[in-house]
């Protein structure tokens, strides 16, 4: 078999169709991997409707979430043997350059793809290839945001606005890192009930009148320690900053179309308040969510709301974005 079946999108016409192209060959240090499952993103989402990230190429197949079975390997790779299980870490960062798969090179929504071997990140015969599927971003994105940029200690107040596939796995892992309390913020009653259901001690509506008084009585009136935005919306902004306390930090892990601003400068500075911004997360980050999941710490199986064949990926995204059955996370299988 010479040829594959991918999912590409044409970005210089927004043209997304399922295509029939040749299966990539590794160079020396890549590794080629058979797709086994790859996760449908909200970033896979921006770029069919046009919103594009610097520096694609004209044309890409997408998918940054990939879990496969090693295929072949380049001349140069020793690490790794063909009929390994493993993921691929989606990011390749460097002083001057960052490199996406599925972004600015050729993703996982194929039934083969080609990866550098340092962005493999074994995942043994414990963590189903479903579940491994998700951790790229899905899991380690919120871990790396939680454990990297806010440094959340045990016992620290956070609240998390935005239950969808990022924000419900970072409800578990502040409950693995035992942040306390965990409040879960979210205008839809299921999301809510979700976050609770996986952790969370409290669960919000923000659209709440007296929401304030709220976030002021759960944190005993010191306010928040750390808010976690994975939405992205200047309302969530100007909301989550003035939900912290003394030196609290807003991670801002949720894009925005937006201008980034908050009002109150004063209260930024008296009270020594930080805003920060995330991106992804490191390959160290990926093996320790590997880690935690292999010895069983962290459950991933109620993470994978429906399997899609490549094949049907035009439904998938539809009732990815419909939010068809509220989704924590879709799968494509290869």
């Amino acid at each position: 078999m010479t040829s594959m079946t991918a999912a590409r999108l044409a970005t210089s016409t927004g043209l997304f169709e399922i295509q029939n192209v040749a299966i990539p060959e590794p160079t020396a240090s890549e590794v080629r991997l058979r797709v086994a499952y790859a996760g449908i993103c909200l970033t896979d989402i921006h770029f069919i409707r046009g919103e594009l990230a610097a520096g694609m190429p004209d044309a890409v197949t997408l998918g940054h979430e990939v879990v496969g079975t090693v295929d072949r390997v380049g001349d140069a790779v020793t690490d790794w043997q063909i009929g390994d299980r493993a993921l691929v870490h989606p990011v390749e960062e460097s002083r001057t350059s960052t490199r996406v798969l599925g972004v600015h090179y050729d993703g996982g929504w194929a039934q083969y793809v080609v990866a550098p071997d340092q962005s493999l990140v074994a995942i043994g015969p414990e963590i189903s290839m479903k579940t491994a599927a998700i951790i790229p971003d899905a899991v380690s994105t919120p871990w790396a945001a939680i454990t990297e940029t806010a440094q959340v200690q045990p016992t620290q107040s956070v609240a998390v606005w935005g239950i969808g596939g990022l924000g419900f796995h970072a409800i578990k892992l502040l409950r693995i890192i035992g942040a306390a309390p965990i409040i879960a913020i979210d205008p839809v009653e299921a999301a809510r009930d979700r976050a609770v259901a996986a952790g969370a001690d409290f669960a919000l509506d923000p659209r709440h009148e007296d929401f304030a008084a709220e976030i002021h009585r759960l944190t005993d009136g010191a306010g928040l320690d750390v808010a976690l935005d994975f939405f992205g919306s200047p309302a969530i902004h100007q909301q989550a900053f003035d939900a912290l306390g003394r030196k609290g930090r807003l991670v801002l892990v949720g894009v925005s179309d937006t201008t980034f601003s908050v009002v109150s400068a004063p209260n930024l500075v008296r009270n020594a308040k930080k805003v920060l911004g995330h991106y992804g997360s490191e390959r160290r980050h990926v093996e320790e969510i590997v880690k935690l999941a292999r010895l069983g710490r962290l459950d991933l199986s109620e993470s994978i709301s429906a399997v899609y064949d490549l094949a049907d990926v035009h439904r998938a995204v539809e009732n990815f974005i419909a939010k068809v059955d509220n989704p924590i996370r879709i799968l494509l299988k290869a």
